[in-house]
């Protein structure tokens, strides 16, 4: 029997219609509600199309109306459901079948079969020594061979399962060497000091990734201890740990003597490498297809690479070091030296096997010794050198306190200083040489934003010189920071390119300025790979630290693709080149926790379990907080970052690393470097106190007189020394002959 009298299924319904009863009749939606299923205690409200307004329709209508009304809410439901799932199902990462849904606009200049080429060049020359797959985008329809990757059993498939049509390959197929891994640690009774690495050995960066890479929710903190325990430093503090950090060994020798063949050699190709079928975008016969080429501009001719390097183990070549990967880092700076590429050199002496331990380099050495190259641009990032402009550069480096130290002839084989001349270093590039003068006026290329420089027009008189003056802090004039609102933006943007060239030419690792080395890079140097890290949270390069290998295919992509984007060198913008060509995988984003340890936090990312020391800003390096004032002291080095390769503290030009003590404090053998720098700042202080003391009176009474007294020439420690102070103490006791380094090596200063 039916009935008019209303039927609720809970009391909040009730409320609702009682609510909007008095216009109910006329609305053209009610609320309904519905369970939710799973949740008994709530329910779920939406609006329905209201059939109040169809009453007078009789009582046949009112039979009606119920089906009617859920009939309509499924199809609400249904409809919601779909626009949730479409808005929250969005990802950034782009369908490999769709092409590049960037909204940047397409940087790519290359075609598909250039590509390709720049794959099997790089594989066959060993610079690939990875498991990663090749992007299916590529196009390879046959399998490659990679000298730098062990045989591995194949992955059979059988016919039935293979899906007709064209099939392109995506793994290459590992006849490289061998490799141990190695359980590193120190031996009795020498355990206070980790030992150096294997000479030759190799970071396994598919292992690392496996246990550092953010992007699948690994922490900072839990890569460091890996990285400490794989790599043998935590050597005589090592607490007993659960049978999973047997996997934690990512460093690795190659077998010299293992062969480059294998048993799987004689398994059909297409039963032992994944397969995937053409995509299904891919409608026309055009090679191309499926890449963006930039606007406005040609397909680039055929790129010209030399012979595949031969990709040999550390242990067969004749000497410890290969000529054609030299262990060289790269630093590029400008203007007077200061204690920022002060402290970076000394982190090199500290922690890399220069052996300045030893009276003399062994001649019949097993080890590679690494070198560091300082480029310094002497004037203005937008200058021309003149013509004596080395001996000039000489003559200004002995009378600079910070760097006269390293003229010295004990660090004469490891550190070198070079002149970087900007038209000579681009001439040296093949891939640009004869155009690059082209973009001259629009050299300064920074994401997109060009700041012009135009060549000075000749006076046609000399009282024009005269009254043609230029503001001494104007931008293009600047030879360093000197505060954060004088920033040296040109020298900033230079260095961008810089990087690239020098790598491209000489090979070796590119290291910012603001940059420190924490240990030993040889498992590093191991892997022939070109790398950069990642940019904190997002999926693009930060190239503060780079390392690629001397006129590799890579490079020359890289320099044709930046020509014809305006010679742009951002990280930002380089992260588009490789990404539109699908080469990211030749140019490695490792996680930053191997160079930049403190990063994440700084951008409020794994505040629930940060790495130590805790860092909420880069500026806690030199102003450690209260809370945490008693770790540097305390802990030291050993408890910075422990595990990390480098640390970078994001610029602080402006910051000294030691405000207490700003000299170098090297002890007698330096001692007249250190007068210098005390007594600049002795007239510092002078000056600053007699401007006080103007102000205080008046702008127009004489220049007051500052009397010695007045002036502290040391400033008293601070109760709790910061991370700054402690490092730079740290490597300077080093030098002093006080203590070793990390490796528990004294310095040996023979008589010269």
């Amino acid at each position: 029997m039916n009935s008019d009298l209303p039927s609720h299924s809970s009391a909040v319904e009730e409320k609702l219609e009682r609510q909007h009863r008095s216009h109910a009749s006329n609305a053209w939606t009610r609320p309904v509600s519905l369970a939710i299923p799973g949740v008994r205690t709530r329910r779920l409200r939406i609006l329905v199309p209201n059939a109040g307004p169809f009453r007078g329709g009789g009582g046949r209508m009112r039979k009606k109306r119920g089906p009617m009304l859920v009939a309509l809410a499924c199809l609400a439901v249904f409809l919601t459901v779909i626009l949730v799932t479409k808005s929250f199902g969005r990802s950034d990462w782009s369908d490999q079948w769709q092409g590049n849904t960037n909204p940047e606009p397409p940087t790519l200049v290359f075609m598909r079969r250039e590509l390709q080429k720049i794959w099997k060049w790089e594989i066959a020359s060993g610079h690939y020594p990875s498991r990663a797959p090749i992007p299916v985008d590529i196009g390879f329809t046959t399998q490659l061979i990679n000298p730098a990757t062990p045989p591995q059993p194949p992955v059979n498939k059988p016919s039935r399962y293979r899906a007709p049509g064209v099939q392109y390959v995506t793994d290459a197929r590992g006849a490289g060497p061998k490799r141990t891994y190695l359980d590193i640690q120190s031996k009795p009774p020498n355990v206070a000091y980790p030992p150096r690495p294997v000479p030759g050995s190799v970071a396994d960066l598919d292992h690392i990734m496996k246990y550092c890479n953010f992007g699948t929710g690994k922490y900072v903190r839990d890569c460091l201890e890996m990285l400490r325990m794989g790599g043998g430093l935590d050597n005589g503090e090592r607490i007993r740990r659960d049978s999973k950090t047997t996997d934690w060994r990512y460093i690795y020798v190659e077998q010299a003597n293992s062969t480059t063949t294998s048993e799987f050699d004689n398994v059909a190709e297409t039963e032992q490498v994944p397969m995937y079928r053409k995509p299904p975008s891919r409608k026309t016969e055009d090679p191309n297809d499926g890449l963006l080429k930039k606007k406005g501009v040609e397909w680039e001719a055929s790129i010209k690479l030399p012979e595949p390097l031969v990709h040999r183990p550390s242990q067969s070549l004749a000497s410890p070091c290969d000529p054609e990967n030299p262990r060289v880092f790269h630093m590029f700076w400008t203007g007077p030296f200061t204690d920022k590429p002060y402290l970076a050199v000394m982190s090199f002496l500290f922690s890399q096997n220069t052996g300045i331990h030893l009276k003399e380099w062994p001649t019949d050495s097993h080890v590679c010794r690494p070198q560091f190259w300082m480029w310094i641009n002497p004037g203005p990032a937008a200058s021309v050198p003149n013509p004596t402009a080395v001996r000039d550069m000489f003559d200004q480096l002995k009378l600079s306190p910070w760097a006269s130290p390293f003229l010295h002839p004990r660090f004469k084989d490891v550190v070198h200083f070079k002149l970087w001349n900007t038209t000579e270093q681009l001439d040296g590039i093949p891939e640009i040489k004869d155009e690059w003068r082209e973009l001259q006026e629009s050299l300064f290329n920074s994401g997109g934003h060009i700041i012009p420089v135009k060549k000075a027009a000749p006076s046609s008189s000399a009282s024009e010189n005269t009254t043609a003056t230029v503001e001494e802090d104007d931008m293009l004039n600047r030879t360093g920071s000197k505060s954060s609102a004088s920033y040296d933006r040109l020298s900033v943007i230079l260095s961008d390119m810089a990087r690239f060239v020098l790598c491209h030419r000489f090979g070796g690792i590119y290291l910012d300025a603001d940059t420190i080395l924490l240990r030993d890079w040889e498992e590093l140097w191991g892997w022939k790979g070109a790398f950069a890290y990642r940019w904190s949270r997002l999926e693009n390069y930060n190239t503060a630290v780079l390392r690629m290998n001397k006129g590799s295919a890579l490079g020359s992509f890289l320099f044709r693709t930046a020509l014809k984007n305006g010679l742009d060198f951002h990280p930002m913008t380089v992260s588009r080149y490789t990404k539109d060509a699908y080469l990211e995988g030749l140019l490695l984003r490792l996680p930053d926790a191997l160079f930049d340890a403190a990063w994440l936090n700084t951008e409020n990312y794994q505040r629930d379990r940060p790495p130590q020391p805790y860092f909420t800003e880069f500026g806690d390096f030199f102003e450690t907080p209260s809370s945490s004032g008693a770790a540097p002291h305390a802990l030291g080095i050993r408890g910075f970052f422990r595990g990390s390769y480098s640390y970078h503290f994001h610029n602080f030009w402006w910051k000294p690393f030691d405000p207490a003590r700003n000299f170098p404090d090297l002890g007698p053998k330096f001692k007249a470097g250190e007068e210098v720098a005390r007594a600049t700042l002795r007239r510092e202080k002078a000056l600053s106190i007699a401007a006080m003391k103007q102000t205080a009176t008046s702008p127009s009474a004489p220049a007051p007189v500052v009397l010695d007294e007045e002036i502290d020439e040391e400033e008293p420690d601070k109760v709790d020394l910061d991370w700054s102070a402690v490092i730079k103490r740290t490597f300077e006791a080093f030098i002093r002959g006080e203590r070793p380094n990390m490796y528990g090596e004294w310095i040996e200063w023979r008589t010269t």
